[in-house]
């Protein structure tokens, strides 16, 4: 089926000054395809006619009655959605290919869309985990710590919920949370979709740090949020307030089902996709339907699942191709595209260390243009862990210098170098390497180079223990952003005020 696109569809990009290192990167290598455009378009084919033929449940009234004027077909006793594929893509086809986020600071923007990479950090486990306190419920406490190593580092464009403050109440947490991130970030940051009103107060608090009104916040894309459909074929009455809520402010919603192969979807790989483009598409229609043009990004998350226990499996192989296949569908959509850095292991390991590799090779090299659970992610994400958070800045660090262009010139090609040297001798004491050498590698954040009898005299301390301490170093030294102390102010002025209302209901 031939897909169609409005000529109106268009890129929201305005220029901005110079980024400092690593802000802004690149992917320039071209995205690894798992299917044939053929096979690609049969899964597309049969997405829709999932779509078409047996629909998608929506447990909202307002979603309904939304899909319904658009030109859906709405069964009222069942609950499901039916759709036609030529009304479907258009509404898909009003989103955009690209767009900006923008942080509190003006220097942190980023494009996210076409060959733009951007690494999130890791966001909601129930759990917290370090070498000193190991494994317990997270707090307001340790969730400012990874928020403060979510400023330290560059290459962490993204700010998440990184662990659950357990030690607040539900009702207010998200007031406690929100405030703690435009304390001690200036990046984009994300807003769980748990409800219209914790929706509204943390937007809120968010536009009070900026210093901005309703109508001006909307002309900026400063947040997202991520929208999960409750795989197989539904999506539910939070996640349809939040696909609303978010089209309504025109600030960034990530749809993505989570479809894990042999348990929340079909067993094989095409069938597990198909599933989740069908999810997806029906999830960012709704999107446009709202609001057309608003922002979104197409989330893909499929992987499988251990058919000994049924539990989830993270890094594997499979997740990989899937990892490669979506990225072919959000191509296919001209949509962003979201994946993640995920494993399966109870410890920052090797086995945290390779499925974390595996699930970033299948990312990137996929073409995703936001990468989520980037850094600290553990125990197939109910862990936020201390160390794995350096472990994975090293890894991303190490992934934004692959994607630095190399220069190929006669300065670099060195032909002159040869002049000073002997055959058999080296390069060490030549001028091209003494001009050169302090910057002509990357320099690792976490590993040590050292031999082993230096390596023994410093402690023989592994890769965990080294990041435990680089971690605590940071936060030693942390300098949290500026905040205007008025807008300080107005912050808690309006967190006593809903406190006192009650706080929030988890309601759509």
């Amino acid at each position: 089926m031939a897909h169609r696109r409005r000529d109106n569809r268009r890129s929201r990009i305005r220029h901005a000054a110079t980024a400092p290192h690593w802000l802004r990167i690149k992917n320039p290598y071209p995205p690894i395809a798992q299917f044939t455009e053929d096979e690609i378009e049969a899964i597309h084919v049969t997405s829709l006619e999932l779509l078409r033929d047996k629909g998608i449940r929506v447990l909202s009234a307002e979603a309904r009655a939304l899909y319904a004027a658009a030109g859906a077909e709405v069964n009222q006793d069942t609950l499901m959605v039916r759709f036609d594929p030529g009304m479907l893509l258009d509404a898909v086809a009003q989103a955009p290919a690209s767009f900006l986020m923008h942080g509190r600071s003006p220097d942190r923007w980023f494009e996210v869309g076409g060959n733009h990479l951007v690494f999130a950090t890791v966001g909601g486990p129930p759990h917290y985990s370090d070498l000193e306190g190991g494994r317990r419920a997270g707090t307001l406490d340790t969730f400012k710590d990874l928020l403060r190593l979510a400023q330290t580092y560059d290459v962490l464009h993204l700010t998440t919920p990184m662990v659950e403050p357990q030690d607040i109440p539900i009702h207010v947490r998200h007031l406690h949370m929100t405030q703690a991130v435009v304390a001690l970030t200036d990046k984009p940051t994300f807003i769980y979709s748990r409800g219209r009103e914790a929706v509204s107060d943390a937007l809120n608090i968010l536009r009070i740090s900026l210093g901005l009104s309703p109508s001006d916040f909307e002309e900026r894309v400063y947040c997202y949020t991520v929208v999960n459909a409750n795989s197989p074929l539904q999506l539910d009455e939070l996640m349809c307030a939040g696909i609303i809520d978010f089209a309504k402010a025109r600030q960034a919603m990530i749809l993505t089902p989570f479809t894990l192969a042999g348990a929340m979807a079909p067993i094989t790989i095409p069938g597990a996709l198909a599933q989740q483009n069908a999810e997806a598409l029906a999830g960012i229609a709704l999107s446009q339907i709202v609001r057309p043009g608003a922002p979104v990004v197409y989330g893909g998350f499929t992987s499988n699942v251990d058919m000994k226990s049924g539990a989830p499996a993270f890094g594997t192989p499979e997740y990989v191709k899937a990892a490669f296949a979506s990225g072919q569908l959000a191509r296919r959509y001209q949509l962003p595209y979201r994946t993640s850095n995920v494993n399966a292991s109870n410890a920052p390991d090797a086995q945290s260390a390779y499925e974390s590799q595996m699930a970033c090779w299948g990312a990137i090299m996929g073409g995703c243009n936001i990468l989520l659970h980037g850094a600290g992610w553990l125990e197939g994400g109910l862990t936020a862990s201390l160390e794995k958070f350096i472990i994975d800045v090293e890894m991303l660090q190490m992934f934004a210098s692959l994607m630095e262009p190399v220069e190929c010139n006669t300065d670099t090609l060195a032909k002159a170098a040869f002049d000073e040297i002997e055959p058999g001798g080296h390069f060490f004491g030549t001028q091209h390497t003494l001009q050169r050498y302090e910057n002509a590698f990357y320099t690792p954040l976490l590993s040590d180079w050292s031999n082993f009898e230096t390596w023994k005299e410093k402690g023989s301390l592994d890769a965990t223990q080294r990041a435990n301490l680089i971690a605590r170093d940071a936060l030693r030294n942390f300098i949290p952003p500026a905040l205007d102390a008025a807008r300080d102010e107005e912050i808690n002025a309006f967190i006593r005020e809903r406190t006192a209302a009650g706080g929030a209901q988890l309601t759509a």
